[in-house]
């Protein structure tokens, strides 16, 4: 649950200190991994940087008045980094300044406390103060982490609490059974196997491109911060890129305003929602040597616009909350675009023919209902040719595609389980060699 933050100035002026510092921790950390390998070719874990937290601390002083839990996330978040760059899902990580530092994290339930009921109230942070905020959370319960994020020159707390299952479920299960196909003229493509629905794209981003075209050209004509140069943005500049980001951050927040009410209204009579495996990143890459770079420019603008991605993992996340079953087809392997659902018989199509007819049982309908009635036979074992069932997909979320971890809190704590057990029994194994020298001495 995410609220925003009303503070006053002087409590303004410690939360901008606190993400100071904790922007240069995160610095100094990265910088002690890269050094340290770089000269003595030593691998710096989490654990090594965690222990050395109360040295840095004693020299450091204005640390001492940080929790020392907050500090710890810290170091987890650039150990996050290094994990991802490791394995591929990340690029290496860079110093950030204080314009790309966002906030800090209370990983548990100390430096922090909430007065609220799940709707307004306030919030109490060690060493800052008490502030106001305003929002309201559909479930509530205890809070177990806290944090602070500011975006776009507001403040927001994002917390997150302790509910019960019986609260997250529906007292009745909704019986509904869907297949869902996104595009880019109709978001989604609808059906149940009888009935069809078809929701437009809303296309924020292209509503607005206009209002914010005009006003970054109005930007472009003021004095622009150069760093290298030494020269500092003109109050004008300043005013324009407010307005830049304020056009941009409502295009983001009704796109995601309309995600959370599409995804809404389908659980609302729907438990079991079967779509394609989407590959966003794939999908608006660069366009190839010798492909038309401005056609597939705009078809990446559309994607993005949408907001693909964000609408399947609200989907699917809302679907598990109440108990359903969210089902990924492989796309690789099923190509519902190209199957006809009726006779399961495969066909090529080009992405310029929009109806789906099938030449061996005459079946016609929209490309994009077609495609999304295929995931949903094929994902209850009912789509003729191909024999494939609900057992295939290995998981809820059937894919051929394993996603790589990265580290988490929950890996963290296995790990420190694991080496605290390690410690036990060699301290047992040295009590007992001890043991049986002094008897053997005593002999």
């Amino acid at each position: 649950m995410t609220f925003r933050l009303y503070p006053n100035k002087q409590t303004q002026q410690s939360l901008r200190y606190h993400q100071k510092l904790h922007k240069d921790l995160y610095n100094a950390a990265v910088n002690n991994r890269f050094t340290q390998y770089q000269k003595f070719n030593h691998k710096v874990d989490y654990f090594e940087q965690q222990n050395c937290l109360p040295a840095f601390k004693e020299v450091w002083t204005e640390y001492k008045e940080i929790n020392s839990q907050a500090l710890q996330a810290t170091l987890k978040r650039v150990d996050f980094a290094f994990e991802r760059w490791f394995k591929g899902l990340g690029k290496r990580p860079r110093f950030k300044s204080i314009r790309h530092y966002s906030g800090w994290t209370y990983p548990a339930k100390t430096g922090y406390s909430v007065e609220s009921n799940g709707e307004n109230g306030y919030l109490n942070l060690s060493k800052i103060g008490r502030i106001q905020m305003r929002g309201k959370a559909k479930y509530w319960g205890k809070p177990t982490t806290c944090t602070i994020v500011y975006r776009n020159g507001k403040w927001y707390a994002s917390i997150t609490v302790d509910v019960l299952d019986q609260a997250l479920k529906p007292e009745v299960l909704p019986t509904g059974a869907i297949g869902i196909d996104f595009g880019c003229k109709s978001a989604l493509s609808i059906t149940d196997g009888e009935n069809h629905q078809q929701i437009d794209a809303p296309k924020f981003l292209r509503n607005a491109e206009q209002k914010i075209k005009k006003v970054s050209k109005e930007k472009r004509r003021k004095r622009a911060p150069n760093r290298n140069k030494k020269v500092k943005a003109s109050r004008r500049w300043k005013q324009a890129q407010a307005q830049v980001s304020k056009l941009t951050r409502q295009v983001a927040n009704q796109r995601q305003n309309w995600v959370h009410q599409v995804a809404a209204e389908i659980i609302s009579s729907n438990s079991f929602v079967a779509t394609e495996k989407l590959e966003v990143k794939n999908m608006t890459s660069k366009a190839k040597k010798g492909q038309r770079k401005k056609q597939k420019a705009g078809l990446n603008k559309s994607i993005l616009d949408l907001g693909f991605g964000m609408l399947r993992s609200t989907i699917k996340y809302k679907v598990e909350q109440i108990g359903g079953v969210f089902v990924e087809v492989p796309t690789k392997k099923v190509k519902p675009s190209q199957t006809c659902p009726k006779c399961g018989h495969q066909h090529k199509k080009t992405l310029n023919i929009r109806v789906h007819e099938c030449g061996v049982c005459g079946y016609i309908q929209d490309r994009d209902i077609a495609a999304a009635e295929v995931m949903l036979y094929w994902s209850k074992g009912t789509l003729p040719g191909l024999g494939t069932n609900l057992v295939d997909a290995e998981s809820p979320s059937s894919t051929s595609y394993t996603r790589k971890q990265a580290g988490s809190m929950k890996q963290l704590g296995t790990k420190k389980r694991q080496k605290s057990v390690e410690v036990s029994a060699s301290n047992e194994l040295r009590d007992v060699e001890t043991h049986s020298s002094g008897g053997a001495n005593y002999g």
